[in-house]
């Protein structure tokens, strides 16, 4: 069981972390993480001619044209990384399974905190935006234990919106293009509940740096349990509903509108050329990290 995020502290959550999640992914990735983090932190280092098992994408075509002949960049990995957490905190990250304390937003937390303590320890820089119904908060990128502390804190200080508007996720992804100007690793933390209009954004996003989609999903969003009648509330405008959970007809129509949902947003992520990492607030952390390293692994090989 988490500790809920009201009466926790980041020295706390900082520590449980420690022993609970990353001591295990050590165990498992033997301190070796770049089936997580690749194709960051890159100088260009030199031109060669083409050959046959070269990646297409590293082809300049400028000094082709001149040449004649198809030439491609090298780079050399940059031992220095920085990395940059975009949070959603609207108010449908929320919602969650109360009695374990497992929210949307503790999830992302944990989640957070863990990557930037993986990232820190390795001498990187970390920083965050936090968006509610706009940019509310930023942290600038630092090292050390200490900016995991201030991350860590500054999550937990963030308030709870009860009514904002429908979040706009086009509006905070264009503010992290304007801002972020090295390249970096970007992480994009949301439940994507959100006003059309972000896929453009996050494409222009990934085109300049490493981006990766963390989707913070929770069972009941996809199936609803048989609870008799019950008060829906959208979390983000407060509007209520009654209705018959007992219905099945009802049950199957709210799965089969989660299903739509679920492949619009697969479909929006291909397009803005993202690898997506899906996570439960039922589901162990350190599982989810490992299945994301073995997909990434292998769309790696596939390249």
């Amino acid at each position: 069981m988490n500790t809920p995020t009201s009466t926790a502290t980041p020295e706390r959550i900082l520590l449980r972390l420690d022993w609970k999640v990353i001591r295990r992914l050590d165990g498992l990735f033997q301190g070796d993480y770049r089936t997580l983090f690749y194709g960051f932190g890159v100088d260009f280092a030199d031109l060669r001619e083409y050959q046959p098992e070269d990646d297409i994408r590293y082809i300049d075509w400028n000094v082709t044209a001149r040449m004649n002949t198809p030439y491609v960049r090298q780079y050399v990995e940059d031992r220095e990384l920085t990395a940059w957490f975009l949070l959603d905190m609207s108010p449908s990250v929320d919602f969650g399974t109360v009695e374990s304390f497992n929210e949307k937003r503790t999830m992302l937390i944990d989640f957070v905190t863990v990557l930037a303590r993986l990232l820190t320890r390795h001498g990187n820089r970390v920083g965050a935006m936090m968006f509610g119904s706009r940019i509310q908060h930023t942290v600038p990128t630092r090292g050390g234990r200490l900016q995991v502390l201030r991350l860590v804190h500054d999550m937990l200080k963030q308030p709870r919106l009860s009514r904002v508007p429908r979040t706009n996720l086009k509006s905070f992804l264009e503010g992290a293009l304007n801002s972020i100007k090295r390249r970096s690793l970007v992480f994009v933390i949301s439940d994507f509940i959100s006003e059309p209009g972000w896929e453009k954004p996050l494409s222009l996003l990934s085109q300049r740096h490493e981006v990766l989609a963390i989707r913070l999903w929770d069972p009941r969003e996809v199936e609803l349990p048989d609870l008799g009648m019950v008060m829906m509330e959208d979390a983000e405008t407060g509007e209520q509903l009654f209705v018959d959970t007992h219905d099945q007809k009802f049950r199957r129509r709210f799965y089969d509108a989660a299903q739509r949902r679920e492949a619009g947003l697969n479909i929006a992520f291909k397009r803005a050329g993202v690898d997506v990492m899906t996570l439960s607030t039922n589901e162990d952390l350190v599982k989810a990290i490992v299945r994301f390293a073995k997909h990434r692994q292998q769309q790696r090989r596939v390249a």
